[in-house]
């Protein structure tokens, strides 16, 4: 059985990096400057957290959800 987790994604300008957390899994913070090594590092850390909270990510079903903020002004 798939184990859904939701990713939220988000850029932060100022940082000029990628920022994935999710509600799903607490403890999630990923940082990286470019979208597909924003996923790889989640890739990466997502099954270390769950073994560590003691959850099994064996079969997992991602889903990236993405956002960024834009301040644009009248016309």
């Amino acid at each position: 059985m798939n184990r859904e987790i939701t990713i939220q994604a988000r850029w932060d300008g100022e940082a000029s990096v990628w920022l994935a957390t999710s509600e799903d899994v607490p403890g999630l913070v990923v940082e990286a400057d470019t979208w597909p090594a924003m996923i790889e590092e989640v890739r990466i850390v997502l099954p270390e957290l769950l073994e560590i909270s003691g959850e099994r990510g064996d079969k997992l079903s991602l889903t990236f959800k993405a956002e960024e903020h834009l301040d644009v002004a009248g016309a």
